[in-house]
This record gives structure tokens, C-alpha cells and sequence, in this order.
């Protein structure tokens, strides 16, 4: 990835840069596939940004929901309208993340290149001053842990009024019977593989609340960079190509299970999404201070029985309602 980027040097000018910048993240920004690796290359360079860890692996959750709809359990039990409104809006929070934050890494890259900081190009791709002043104080201080909550507060924060509240999203799905039953009964997990079969992670709940999602995102990190299984984790983001289908860790299970799940470039176009620009959203609505108080690391993190259960209990779901429907 890193060979590949432009070169930017000291004479460039703002309009080089911003098209240099613009350009490398529209090639990246094409799908959930190039955005999880894009975010794991820069990872491997740039291990000192941990939120680019935890956002690979968060991504290849959002490339599993997307590639379930397609998948034996859910094709034949949701209409193919209400599988592609779902689609659509993993879809557009993932882009949404991707278009605001990598112009973000690609200064911080560019900056330690030049060893010169370039932050004050972030509003030019529209980046809150919430994220320009948390990079400024980075740079300066090296506070790895606070850049990565303010990195999960920001994304929560840029997908909340043009995904979360946006009127189609919430007529169609988010309002939805479905959705709402399956957010209540907390069928949905992020979970984190290893390679030895194990799952680790947490139940999502509350995912229309911004300060629910905040507190997803601080409770992962800790799993994530728990020193403990840290390694394992790492160890299967390396070794394992993400698809979109659960058998990326499926297939380190025992007894072996068979696919269920598509790879997603399989059955999914790429989607061109609206070319629009939207407020910083700090311009609407403040930091809170509690989006800053530290989370503990969560008890009963090894979640694969109740994965486990889950998916017993979707199958069953899926039987029933399709006898329902006749």
C-alpha cells in the first residue's frame, strides 16, 4: 500500500495535496474489503494508531452482516427489498467512517514523512475541529489511548445524522419490527476470532444511541488490546484474507463446519454512493465529557457458546417465520 502513494514533499501545494489525499481514499474507499485491509496496511505501519486495529477488525464485522443476508439463513426469510436496505446502511456507515477518517491517517503518514505536521489540511475534507485538535495534541504528547477513544468518538459521531437519523434509514430499517426484535433480543455480536477457534467480543445493543455505540466501541478496544489474547488476534488478522464470510473464522472450528455465507465480492456491486458533503458534526452538537471516562475491560468476553446459541436460535427463527409466511 505504502509504496504506492504518492510523494509529497515540502514544495507541494494545497491543491496537490488535497488531490493526492482525495484520490489515494477514493481508490481504497471502493467496498467493506478494501477499507478493512486499508485500515489493517496502515495498522501494520503505524502500530502506534490502535484505533486502525480495532476499526480492520470491526470492519470485518460489518463485511459479515452484509454477507448473512445473502447467506442459506437469511436469503429465503427476509424479502429481497428489506436484505438490501440492510446492505445498504452497513454499507454507508462504513463508507461514510472510511471517507472522514483515512484523509486523517494519510496526513498523520504524510506528517511523519516530512516530520512536519500537516493537520491543518483535515478541514479540507470536512474533518471536525474536534479530530484536527486531538491529532495537533497527539503529535505533541504520543497519548495513544486517547486518540483512539477520540477516533471511536468521532466515527460514531459522523455516521449519526446521515446513517442513524437519516429519515430513509429510519423509516425502512432502523424503525422496522425486525430490527427492533433483533436489537432487543441482542442477536448481533462483534466478535473477535483467533485462529485456534476461539471467539472473543460483545453482544450489540442500543445501536441507534450514539453514546451506546461510543461505549461499544471503548469496551471492544479493551478486549482488542487486552495484553492477555492481544497477539491471537493479531495473529488471525494476519494469517486470515477477509472475504465478508463467516468462514474466514468458521474454519478454524472443530468439529469443521461447512460455508453458510457468500464472500461478499460474490454478490455484491460496487455501490456508488452520493457525492455529498455534510457539516463537521462538532458544529451541531458538543463533546461530551463522559465519552472520555474510561471503560473496564468487560467480564465473560469469550463469547463462541453464545454465538453458538445465536445462530441455533436464527435457525430456528428462519424455519418458523418461513412457515408463517407459507
Amino acid at each position: 500500500m505504502f509504496k504506492n502513494l504518492p510523494k509529497i514533499n515540502h514544495s507541494c501545494s494545497c491543491d496537490e495535496i488535497f488531490r493526492m489525499v482525495h484520490s489515494v481514499t477514493a481508490k481504497w474507499n471502493i467496498d467493506n474489503i478494501s477499507r478493512t485491509n486499508a485500515y489493517f496496511y496502515f495498522f501494520q505501519r503505524y502500530p502506534e494508531i490502535e484505533w486502525t486495529f480495532l476499526a480492520s477488525m470491526v470492519s470485518r464485522n460489518a463485511g459479515y452482516n452484509m454477507c448473512d443476508l445473502e447467506g442459506e439463513l437469511l436469503r429465503d426469510t427476509l424479502s429481497p427489498l428489506y436484505r438490501k436496505y440492510l446492505f445498504l446502511t452497513y454499507e454507508r456507515a462504513n463508507f461514510l467512517i472510511f471517507k472522514d477518517v483515512f484523509p486523517q491517517l494519510l496526513l498523520y503518514h504524510y506528517s511523519t514523512i516530512l516530520n512536519k505536521k500537516m493537520f491543518h489540511f483535515l478541514p479540507l475534507f470536512f474533518v471536525s475541529s474536534f479530530m484536527v485538535n486531538e491529532w495537533e495534541c497527539f503529535w505533541e504528547n504520543r497519548n495513544r489511548k486517547r486518540l483512539m477513544t477520540s477516533l471511536i468518538v468521532n466515527e460514531q459521531n459522523v455516521i449519526q445524522k446521515p446513517v442513524i437519523e437519516e429519515p430513509f434509514f429510519q423509516r425502512e430499517v432502523f424503525h422496522s419490527r425486525l430490527f427492533l426484535l433483533q436489537d432487543f433480543l441482542k442477536m448481533n455480536s462483534v466478535v473477535f476470532p483467533t485462529v485456534n477457534g476461539e471467539l472473543y467480543g460483545m453482544p450489540v445493543h442500543q445501536f441507534t444511541k450514539l453514546d451506546a455505540r461510543i461505549k461499544l466501541g471503548k469496551a471492544l478496544a479493551e478486549i482488542l488490546f487486552y495484553p492477555m489474547i492481544y497477539n491471537q488476534f493479531y495473529q488471525f488478522a494476519s494469517m486470515t484474507e477477509h472475504t465478508g464470510s463467516r468462514m474466514d473464522y468458521e474454519q478454524y472450528f472443530l468439529p469443521r463446519k461447512s460455508r453458510e455465507t457468500p464472500f461478499l465480492r460474490t454478490v455484491y456491486p460496487i455501490v456508488n454512493h452520493p457525492n455529498q458533503v455534510f457539516k463537521s458534526w462538532d458544529h451541531s452538537r458538543s463533546v461530551k465529557k463522559k465519552w472520555f471516562v474510561p471503560e473496564k475491560k468487560p467480564e465473560n468476553i469469550q463469547i463462541k457458546k453464545m454465538y453458538e446459541l445465536k445462530r441455533k436460535q436464527l435457525k430456528q427463527f428462519s424455519y418458523v417465520y418461513r412457515l408463517m409466511k407459507g
